[in-house]
């Protein structure tokens, strides 16, 4: 057992994070909403909900469905748009000592190299790309679920910005390998994943669907088997940096993702449970290499023993 304490920083895309614990994107608001609830400088990084180039007011309600071990949710991409972004939340998000990913969503490819263009600024860290967007060139069909798509859109976003390019991979597609090696391909400097599962609930006695929107995104630990499989699926077919995600609430299932390759995790639907979740990921994992004798987590990373 190892008597120093373990070094848990990684580095994705040349950003050092002093420990690969983040918020996901959508689930920690702005970060200031969690303020009262823990250190938000012990965390890897901050990932902001969904920044858009106009404010979006989101979905009609209902919105949010608990379902059994996890929740759907179908909020719209709900924000104050890219110039309130930067003039309101970016300030405070610096003060947090943290680098800040800052997630973008557009309707287009020329909107989101608007959105990258004009959020390379001074306290954003990286950007990560939506991809899970409908393109209204291509009559409203998703960028992340086709393979030319999703590597014009991660290309054209790497050519408008210095800063580096996370490419967010959406679960819905037949093949999420051949997704990634396009982003890959294109320029991506990471990859996160995964995204939400398309899902449904209907209220059977009334007969309608409980969202207002009627499909939502699934997340939560249900997800989770899902997730840990294509974060093993992608690792062994790229060789960028990935930030696993899908129903983390606790060090194990953090480890779950770094074992089968991650390099850092996300950590969303938690938050709503128990907003202190991520202080604890992060003491559980030094507690694990402490009884372990791990030195640096980033010897876990991909150490899955399969043979």
């Amino acid at each position: 057992m190892s008597a120093t304490a373990p070094d848990l920083s990684v580095e994705i895309a040349g950003m050092r994070l002093q420990n690969p614990v983040m918020a996901a994107s959508g689930t920690f608001g702005y970060g200031t909403e969690y303020e009262p609830y823990l250190d938000l400088g012990r965390l890897g990084a901050i990932v902001t909900k969904a920044v858009t180039m106009e404010p979006r007011e989101g979905n009609a309600p209902p919105r949010v469905r608990e379902t059994p071990a996890g929740m759907l949710n179908a909020i719209g991409l709900q924000n104050p748009g890219a110039r309130a972004f930067l003039d309101e939340k970016l300030p405070e998000l610096r003060e947090f000592g943290v680098p800040v990913i800052v997630n973008i969503s557009g309707r287009s490819t020329e909107e989101f190299v608007a959105l990258a263009t004009m959020l390379s600024v001074a306290g954003v860290d990286a950007l990560e790309v939506n991809v899970s967007c409908p393109n209204v060139a291509q009559e409203g069909m998703y960028f992340g679920v086709d393979c030319e798509m999703t590597g014009e859109l991660t290309a054209a976003v790497a050519g408008a910005t210095d800063l580096p390019v996370i490419v967010k991979l959406s679960p819905n597609v037949t093949d999420i390998t051949q997704i990634a090696l396009a982003a890959e391909e294109a320029g991506a400097d990471a990859l996160s994943l995964i995204n939400t599962l398309v899902g449904m609930s209907i209220d059977v006695e009334a007969r309608r669907p409980h969202l207002g929107n009627i499909t939502g995104g699934l997340s939560g630990p249900a997800v989770r088997p899902v997730a840990v499989h294509m974060v093993w699926q992608v690792a062994r077919a790229v060789e960028l940096p990935l930030i696993g995600m899908g129903g983390i609430m606790s060090a194990g299932d953090a480890l779950e993702f770094i074992l089968a390759g991650a390099t850092a995790v996300g950590v969303g639907t938690a938050n709503f449970v128990e907003p202190a979740t991520m202080q604890g990921v992060i003491d559980g994992l030094a507690q694990y290499c402490r009884r372990h004798g791990v030195e640096r987590i980033t010897d876990l990373i991909g150490a899955l023993e399969t043979g």
